[in-house]
């Protein structure tokens, strides 16, 4: 999000960022809590309270992570090395196609070197092990390692067990907030407004927007293959040479493209891909801070513990991953792991004076259920009151806090916002599905089998989150290729 925000000067068009400091707040039904954040002195501290040997090891632990990030760096800025895939490509695009990917391949060999070999050895182990045996190799406090732990499984079907979860560990730790790597912030106004002020950038650039407008089939040129536009729900057509797609690799390639279109090997690999979600998104209105039990004080206008992300039910990584098992055959987490954000602390632009928005952060919820619907509104009503009865165990009375809610489910957020399965990555980020695999094997750059047609959201290379790269590397493949005309 850094190299988009400076390159379309979103601040200059209304983006404000609202850091978080501290970042986290881990509650312990024992009356213990910890708090992380950008302070080393406020981590050492913190951590100290659990394990002296944690807190001595925890600035160890930021700097390998950092080294890592930036090898990663460069991948996630630049679009993946593929072949390109047109058999009549003129013999100078081939030698172009080969010398870019070259370059790629040796800048990327340089940043390796820089590591040495055990920097190496350790980047590999993170990328294949489950995030649970490296947090054990670092740490030995349970609410320390749980605590770290949620950021390899959040918005995935996974459990800290997981091979391949200490990648997702990493990613979730690359994005920078005000140049500092890891930091988080709010949004005032909320994340429409990230929306908003790219919309200001666009409409000085000269873009049109229409909103509120469903796309229902992309048109193909019957004889070249070639996109040509795309038709709206009401019959209107939209002619272009270039269609970029932000939908998921599923809703673009299976709904949208027409049949016979694409190879089937291709289409093959867009329909198995894995989109499994186990996330539901509760937004929360409340009348009152909750007040957490350990911290023995009362903050109305809020404390430390109200600033960042707030664990509950991460107090140990057997309790996330039972929480994930019983998701895995069908059951919505007995005890679930709820990341609880309150950003109207910060931003007071979002709710009335002394009343708050709550947004809670749930898994885990299968997409479908072994017994009973998320149709049906008593599921849906219980397990919402489930969750708020949890948080009620850290923070008496947040239940009868509760002015209203809305809870969007696997299916709620197929259905509202076009994420196949509910998963808010556009797809699973495992392994199997990153870089050169990523939205399939052979396709990772952006462009797809139809000429004039990318794919520029989440589904594609590096993946999701709040950071633009997608975009940003498929707008330069986009420039790249109509130069080439």
């Amino acid at each position: 999000m850094l190299l988009v925000g400076r390159e379309l000067e979103l601040e200059r068009h209304g983006m404000k960022l609202l850091p978080r400091s501290p970042s986290s707040f881990t509650p312990c039904l024992d009356g213990r809590y910890l708090l992380l954040g950008p302070d080393a002195e406020l981590n050492h501290s913190e951590i100290s309270k659990f394990s002296k040997k944690d807190a001595e090891a925890y600035p160890r632990y930021e700097e390998k992570l950092e080294k890592f990030c930036k090898l990663m760096d460069f991948v996630i800025d630049s679009p993946p090395p593929e072949m390109r895939h047109e058999y009549n490509a003129s013999m100078v695009d081939r030698i172009k196609n080969k010398v870019d990917n070259s370059v790629f391949w040796s800048k990327l060999l340089g940043i390796v070197m820089q590591q040495g070999q055990k920097d190496m050895v350790d980047f590999f182990d993170l990328l294949l092990s489950p995030a649970s045996k490296i947090l054990n190799n670092w740490f030995e406090g349970d609410v320390l390692k749980a605590t770290l732990a949620t950021d390899a499984v959040i918005g995935s079907m996974s459990g800290v067990h997981t091979p391949g979860s200490g990648y997702v560990l990493l990613h979730h730790v690359m994005g920078e907030t005000g140049g500092q790597r890891g930091a988080w912030a709010y949004v005032q106004g909320g994340m429409g407004s990230v929306s908003s002020a790219i919309s200001k950038a666009a409409l000085e650039a000269g873009v049109e927007i229409v909103t509120n407008v469903e796309v229902s089939q992309l048109m193909v040129h019957q004889t070249s293959g070639r996109a040509q536009g795309v038709v709206l729900s009401d019959g209107t057509e939209v002619l272009s040479s270039v269609v970029l797609s932000n939908a998921t690799p599923y809703k673009t390639f299976v709904d949208l493209v027409p049949a016979d279109v694409l190879p089937d090997d291709f289409l093959c690999a867009i329909k198995t891909a894995d989109y499994s979600s186990a996330t539901t998104k509760i937004n929360v209105a409340v009348d009152r801070l909750p007040q957490f039990s350990c911290c023995k004080g009362i903050n109305p206008e809020g404390g430390p513990e109200h600033m960042g992300t707030i664990h509950i039910g991460s107090e140990s990584m057997e309790q996330i991953e039972l929480a994930y098992r019983e998701a895995a055959s069908g059951i919505s987490s007995t005890r679930p792991v709820i990341e609880m954000t309150i950003p109207s602390v910060l931003d007071k632009t979002i709710s009335p004076p002394g009343q708050h928005v709550i947004n809670l952060f749930v898994q885990y919820t299968p997409y479908k259920l072994s017994e009973g619907s998320w149709q049906d509104p008593n599921v849906r009503k219980c397990f919402a009151e489930r969750c708020f009865s949890m948080i009620d165990e850290y923070a008496p009375g947040f239940s009868s806090s509760v002015v209203g809610y809305d809870m969007l489910t696997p299916p709620d957020l197929e259905r509202e916002f076009g994420l196949t399965g509910g998963n808010i990555f556009h797809g699973a980020m495992g392994l199997d599905s990153l870089f050169l695999m990523r939205p399939a094997k052979g396709w990772s750059d952006y462009r797809t089998p139809v000429k004039g047609l990318y794919l520029c959201g989440s589904g594609a290379h590096p993946g999701g989150g709040v950071m633009g790269a997608p975009g940003r590397n498929a707008a330069s493949l986009v420039l790249e290729d109509l130069k080439g005309k």
